[in-house]
């Protein structure tokens, strides 16, 4: 059940339309910001310091973002969905 979700092209334009509004949100800490940007940004810059890491730059910025918009949307459920209605 879980790889279908994460398979899911649904799922994949949630993330995507949902990071942005995370990022911009000030009622999210910037340190928590932080979990997902410094990581990601590490990993694009520094792929050769991590060469025990078979995973494209891409993929692990996917996987940091899915990451980061469940735990922010867990952690923060005040914040608007953004989903219409």
């Amino acid at each position: 059940m879980k790889w279908r979700r994460l398979l899911s092209f649904k799922r994949w334009s949630e993330v995507f339309r949902r990071l942005p509004r995370l990022l911009r949100a000030t009622e999210i800490p910037l340190r928590e910001k932080l979990l997902f940007i410094i990581p990601a940004l590490l990993y694009w810059v520094l792929p050769d310091v991590m060469p025990f890491m078979p995973i494209d730059d891409i993929g692990v910025t996917l996987i940091l973002m899915n990451w980061f918009v469940s735990r922010a949307e867990r952690k923060y459920p005040v914040l608007p969905s953004g989903t219409a209605s």
